[in-house]
């Protein structure tokens, strides 16, 4: 059974493994550039069997059909420092032609009631084996470091098992979750303060130039 799954998952693997070689990419591009880069590092994992069979018997997917209907066995992050370069990131994603974006979901602008944020990408990724091409669904969530400390941190409570009072659990991460969302708030106020400070400062050498 092992070797079977090995064996399935293994274009998974090779697909997470060229995609944060890619995206990690951009980031040098930006560097090479000179210009501030949006992007602050890139994870990725294959999901893991149990996590796949416990899913799969959630949703009600055969596993038959895993390949169509699960579309986050390949999961790629990509960390911000901002809220703002979320959405400049996946302007960046839907420019590229090496994948095809199948499904876009923003729990930015609208988080989920638990208080999450992040920006999910379902993609289609056209993989090369010696058997041929193969696209493989794979999902890119975009967030900021903040979005992503909180997620971390409620993903690992959620899943300890007999919490005494689910109720509360879900009520203080709501409030943290509120907490975070004003932090974000100011690192982009602060961003945008510096930026424009440092454009006030452009424009003035340029003006004592002339």
């Amino acid at each position: 059974m092992v070797e079977e799954w090995t064996k399935r998952l293994q274009p998974y693997q090779q697909t997470v493994e060229e995609l944060k070689i890619k995206l990690r990419g951009m980031r040098a591009e930006f560097a090479m550039a000179d210009i501030k880069t949006p992007i602050e590092f890139v994870t990725g994992r294959v999901k893991k069997i149990a996590a796949i069979e416990e899913k799969a018997v959630r949703r009600h997917i055969d596993l038959d059909r895993l390949e169509l209907d699960m579309e986050d066995i390949a999961g790629l992050r990509i960390m911000t420092q901002f809220k703002g370069d979320i959405y400049r990131v996946v302007d960046l994603l839907r420019e590229r032609q090496d994948m095809t974006i199948l499904e876009e979901r923003d729990y930015v602008s609208n988080p989920k009631p638990s208080g999450y944020q992040s920006y999910h990408i379902v993609i289609e990724y056209p993989l090369q084996l010696i058997s041929g091409e193969r696209k493989i669904l794979a999902e890119i969530q975009i967030r900021t470091l903040q979005m992503n400390v909180w997620a971390t941190i409620e993903h690992a409570l959620n899943y300890k098992n007999n919490v005494a009072d689910p109720e509360w659990l879900a009520m203080k991460l709501q409030k943290a979750a509120e907490l975070s969302m004003q932090v974000d708030d100011i690192y982009a106020e602060l961003d945008q303060h510096v930026n424009t400070t440092k454009l006030g400062e452009i424009t003035d050498a340029s003006s004592n130039l002339q």
